[in-house]
């Protein structure tokens, strides 16, 4: 039983890292433009975000370091009022800049892919994937 509970510590202690970082119900309303052009938008400025990105000598997930750095980085942007976040660079040492704009309604077209006919881009139902660049 003692064995279990000492094998079990390390995985506790790992999981409660995400405890507390939730989204913001202000943060609700702010969306994210991953490739999408904000250049119509007014821009309110940069926020930089971080969370531990390894504990000890043990790296973090990478997608749930990416997710918590997306809610830390909407959770500030809410509070500039902005409505839109864009990253402005990958993450590094579980940091990452993210840009701040107020865009209201407008709708943030994304960028495509040069391979990717413009008709394809904007039918509804189609969607694209795109790779996750970093380990």
């Amino acid at each position: 039983m003692r064995k279990t509970l000492l094998l079990l510590a390390p995985v506790m202690l790992l999981a409660a890292c995400t405890w507390g970082i939730t989204l913001d119900d202000a943060a609700r309303n702010v969306r994210t433009a991953w490739s999408g052009d904000v250049s119509g938008c007014r821009d309110l400025g940069k926020v930089t975000v971080s969370v531990m990105d390894h504990v000890g000598p043990v790296d973090r997930n990478n997608i749930t370091v990416r997710d918590e750095l997306e809610v830390m980085a909407r959770n500030e942007a809410a509070k500039m009022h902005a409505d839109t976040i864009k990253p402005l660079a990958e993450p590094a040492d579980g940091s990452q800049p993210w840009g701040a704009y107020q865009c209201g309604t407008r709708q943030i077209n994304p960028m495509r892919s040069p391979n990717t006919p413009a008709h394809a881009a904007s039918a509804p139902g189609n969607a694209q994937t795109f790779p996750i660049h970093g380990g």
